[in-house]
């Protein structure tokens, strides 16, 4: 047995399939040509005033608005920042004081204030929590004995920003110190 194209029904296929495919578009540009000389005879579209043209939305561009994201990204992925922040909060805790970047110093006191609330609140559930945030465990039973006397009489605002005169040498990034208050 003979294949399609040695018995030749394959030539004979595509053949008709080229031939149908010349008409269709010979048809198009047929109709390209009639509607480009009845077009001629039509009015033309009214114009939109260029303070209009100025305002219309381009369709080629994409923007994605961050609604209700606060979240600074610190030039880092999710995974990489989250582990940061969890080490900068454990060190301020530990040290009682940090020199870092002004944005990574205000991106942690947020973190620092949460951990010392936990701390205050004494509960199971609380430590829970810490123990699962902080990576030292003995920090945090320190943490829980030691912050409800100390942060008694304040509702908040435990840590304090002190922006850095001079930028970090290397990179000239600004930096600031987050430090207990």
């Amino acid at each position: 047995s003979l294949s399609r194209s040695a018995r030749g029904e394959g030539v004979a296929f595509f053949s008709e399939r080229s031939e149908t495919m010349a008409r269709f578009h010979f048809v198009l540009a047929l109709l390209a040509l009639c509607l480009g000389a009845a077009s001629a005879f039509m009015a033309a579209p009214a114009r939109l005033p260029a303070a209009a043209v100025e305002r219309a939305p381009r369709a080629n561009t994409i923007t994605m608005i961050r609604h209700g994201k606060r979240m600074k990204k610190l030039g880092r992925p999710a995974d990489q920042r989250k582990a940061m922040l969890r080490s900068l909060t454990t060190e301020v805790i530990r040290h009682g004081r940090v020199r870092t970047t002004e944005a990574r110093a205000k991106a942690v006191r947020k973190y620092v204030d949460k951990m010392i609330g936990l701390g205050k609140d004494g509960s199971l559930h609380a430590r829970r929590q810490a123990m699962a945030f902080m990576y030292d465990k003995e920090l945090v039973h320190a943490l829980f004995e030691q912050a409800a006397e100390r942060y008694e009489d304040r509702n908040g605002g435990y840590c304090r920003v002190l922006k850095d005169i001079k930028p970090r040498r290397g990179d000239a990034a600004r930096t600031a110190v987050i430090e207990l208050v």
